[in-house]
């Protein structure tokens, strides 16, 4: 252990996205390489000596604990629990934070030493995965609030690989098995489909060996966006003839003024197509479904619209030349709510 395949793939994952910015400690885990990461991870990470690392992933993550904190993490695989090694930033972050990590002030601002605080969630502890929308994000949930984190990693590819293999290595766990029901069949044991009364599925639940249960989202999801989105279209659209094209998680970039060149803020977004209108949503991607130890609901809706734009007032759209992730501006014609033609023809041919 390793094997050269894994060493290979583990540099290859180990590169930080390039439009996110990160910690010069983190920066330095970035730089290691093949043996060194593997040597770092034992030396400085690992909590016992016979586990491997099986898959690196870097990712912005959430806290259940602070919804609206979102921080870049490497995500670290072994076969004995999934490590998030965090930016020491983040512990200063948010007020609430110093509850959540029992951490005392500590005085390195202007020493050379750069501090990274790792959350361990370990294998054995974690209860259910919950797979988001067109495999944008992913949560991960334990036994408490404080073992709730959501990874958006805002990419299919990379959500597809990390539950690969969480899975494989969740199959080498040795878990007392529960005891079977009698009426119990194999399809039933790995597929559990909830159905209401009107034979619609209600969710999709894939029981893993390990009694891990791995929820992915159904057509009632997208039903429910659907009607949302109908909702904040003032009405005029026809549920049944409404298409949600598109579904993707980004940034809204928000240039600040007065500042050094090219800086620029990053807004998290939730981006919806439909064939008539654009939307950007806020959305809640740590609190929903609710957990089963949750006593009250959120405090804000899963979708919030933040802005929608009518397609027909789409004046064009410029593409940037840099590699993924690629940056749009939609310039969009500046007349509210109104039809342009009907607009011309009062002002031209009226009275």
């Amino acid at each position: 252990y390793p094997s050269e395949f894994l060493m290979q793939k583990l540099t290859e994952d180990n590169q930080i996205p390039v439009h996110l910015h990160v910690s010069v400690s983190l920066q330095y885990v970035a730089g290691l390489k093949g043996n060194d990461l593997v040597e770092f991870f034992h030396g400085n990470i690992a909590e016992v000596e016979n586990e491997e690392l099986r898959h690196l992933m870097w990712s912005s993550v959430l806290f259940y604990k602070t919804p609206n904190v979102e921080v870049m993490a490497c995500v670290l695989l072994s076969t004995k629990a999934i490590y998030f090694l965090l930016d020491d930033s983040f512990i200063h972050a948010d007020e609430h934070q110093s509850d959540f990590w029992k951490k005392e002030n500590l005085d390195y601002d202007n020493s050379s030493f750069h501090l990274s605080c790792c959350f361990v969630l370990k294998l054995n502890d974690l209860q259910s995965v919950n797979v988001g929308l067109f495999d944008q994000y992913f949560r991960i949930t334990g036994h408490s609030a404080d073992h709730i984190v959501t990874c958006l990693t805002r990419d299919s590819y990379n959500t597809h690989a990390f539950i690969q293999q969480l899975m494989a290595v969740l199959s080498l766990l040795a878990r007392t098995p529960s005891p079977e029901p009698v009426d119990k069949d194999f399809y039933s044991e790995f597929g559990s489909k909830n159905t209401g009364n009107e034979g619609k599925m209600e969710n999709y639940e894939l029981i893993h060996s390990s009694r891990v249960k791995f929820i992915y989202p159904n057509e009632e999801e997208i039903g429910d966006l659907a009607f949302l989105v109908a909702e904040k279209m003032d009405g005029l659209t026809n549920l049944q003839s409404l298409n949600i094209l598109l579904y993707v998680l980004g940034f809204q970039v928000n240039h600040i003024e007065g500042s050094a060149q090219n800086t620029s803020s990053l807004q998290p977004k939730t981006l919806i197509l439909t064939s008539t209108d654009l939307f950007l949503f806020d959305e809640d991607y740590i609190s929903y479904p609710l957990p089963e130890f949750a006593k009250e609901p959120p405090k804000r809706d899963k979708y919030q619209l933040a802005d929608g734009r009518r397609i027909r007032d789409l004046d064009r759209v410029l593409m940037g030349y840099q590699t993924y992730p690629q940056a749009l501006t939609f310039v969009f014609d500046d007349v509210q709510n109104q039809d342009l033609m009907q607009n011309l023809t009062l002002d031209h041919f009226g009275e």
